[in-house]
């Protein structure tokens, strides 16, 4: 008679939140601090409603109520970014007092709270003064972005017991350059392969700097993986849905894992086979061993062949099924597929984290004041399944952290979209649990699925 598979997970598996500091922070240009590209995309009109992180979820005053809300619903780990231009207005050079002061009250909190921080380096918010002057399309700001990471870990170090180089540069390369969907708001695609190759250069740079000021933590980097299939078993479908495979992938894991980047994409981005941009020694850094990999997943697609499509003549699809409000797939058996991408792709076992995963709905608050989320919570219920299932199969996964734990500032849907697990009135700031918060309580308490 076959084993009956669990859900339940390894007792040191750890049962985490995700935020971002421009999305939940508010405040950023208080006690000295400067402006991020977010700033300039918002007021050009980049945001639905010139949506901008000014308060947000006013998280700058309110981390020791969130981080005892997080910790109610059972939570062991709080993931974080610091704010950039918070300690860094102009990118480099002095470091300001206040926003060490500010990380460290943050940190004290979290631990106090017995919350395990896992902090982000780069999570978007670029220094306004950096991106006038070309942003990730000027290679020194890799340089930059090295020296900024070096100075801060010197003064947090092993209080964080996870260091995060940088969050999805796919989305930072690709969103913000090839479809001016984020900031700065640029439509090209070469420009796109430019700025991936730097962000992939600040990973490689930060993480030697960053090594060098630790002693216990770990160091690691979170991508956005996405699963990619083709439309048909015709020929061009299947090159275009590699194409699209080695863009949001392929780029990204194939340096960090082989040093190279990939043969096929170079007809599509001939920047990254361009001794002027990819210099010599740049991909022996960016190959430089990491102790975790953070995956967050989303996306889930179809791609079928389209010559009217600019230079990768790929229309992305979303696959048959329930869709999110934005028309997204709803696919939770993806989660699985990505976190075995670096075993069967790569052939590398490396611990990993899932960083990110979450579901957009149109949450309210209904009469009796509670937020019912019930398609939220059974899209969790597959991701967990998923996450097991990659387990059973051989992934070092250590940890499943929830995008996210308060409504937020949601990048170019402004505050349209609604991810958390705790509902944010933005007019009173008032924190209402969903649904799905109590559901992770009991998930957490299981250490699985009953």
């Amino acid at each position: 008679m076959s084993k009956e598979k669990t859900t339940k997970f390894p007792k040191d598996f750890i049962w985490g939140v995700a935020t971002s500091a421009y999305q939940i922070e508010g405040y950023n240009q208080i006690e000295g601090g400067g402006e991020c590209i977010w700033d300039l995309f918002a007021r050009e009109g980049g945001t639905l409603n010139n949506d901008n992180g000014n308060i947000a979820a006013d998280h700058f005053h309110r981390f020791k109520e969130d981080h005892k809300l997080a910790k109610s619903f059972g939570f062991q780990s709080f993931r974080l970014s610091f704010s950039w231009p918070r300690l860094c207005p102009d990118g480099s050079g002095n470091i300001l007092q206040s926003g060490l002061d500010h990380y460290d009250r943050v940190l004290d909190s979290l631990l106090e709270n017995n919350l395990i921080p896992m902090v982000t380096l780069y999570h978007w918010d670029l220094p306004l003064c950096l991106g006038e002057k070309g942003g990730w399309l000027n290679r020194d700001t890799a340089y930059i972005f090295s020296d900024y990471c070096d100075k801060i870990v010197r003064h947090f170090g092993d209080k964080v017991p996870y260091w995060t180089t940088t969050n999805e540069p796919w989305s930072c390369a690709f969103l913000g350059h090839a479809r001016g969907l984020h900031a700065p708001g640029i439509k090209n695609y070469n420009s796109a392969g430019i700025v991936a190759h730097h962000l992939n250069l600040a990973h490689g740079l930060s993480l030697n700097s960053i090594k060098s000021n630790i002693n216990k933590s770990k160091v690691g980097v979170v991508h956005c993986l996405q699963v990619i299939e083709p439309f048909s078993n015709n020929e061009k479908d299947i090159e275009a849905a590699n194409t699209v495979w080695g863009e949001a992938n392929g780029i990204f894991l194939e340096p960090m894992f082989k040093g190279t980047y990939p043969n096929h994409m170079i007809k599509y981005l001939p920047c990254l086979d361009d001794e002027k941009i990819v210099k010599d020694g740049d991909l022996k850094l960016i190959s430089s061993p990491i102790d975790y990999l953070g995956l967050n997943y989303y996306v889930h697609e179809v791609v079928k062949f389209d010559n009217t499509i600019p230079q990768i003549f790929a229309r992305r699809m979303a696959p048959l099924g329930p869709l999110t409000t934005i028309g997204s797939g709803l696919s939770p058996d993806g989660l699985e597929k990505i976190l075995m991408i670096p075993k069967l792709n790569y052939n590398v076992d490396i611990p990993i984290f899932i960083a990110e995963v979450g579901y957009l709905f149109n949450d309210y608050v209904n009469p009796e004041g509670s937020v019912n989320d019930k398609e939220r919570i059974k899209y969790y219920e597959g991701l967990v399944k998923s996450a097991k299932q990659a387990m059973d199969n051989g992934v070092d996964l250590r940890g499943f952290f929830a995008w996210t734990l308060l409504d937020d500032f949601e990048w170019d849907s402004g505050y349209s979209s609604r991810y958390g697990i705790i509902f944010v009135d933005y007019l009173t700031q008032t924190r209402t649990p969903k649904d799905s918060a109590h559901w992770f309580r009991k998930l957490i308490e299981n250490n699985g699925l009953s």
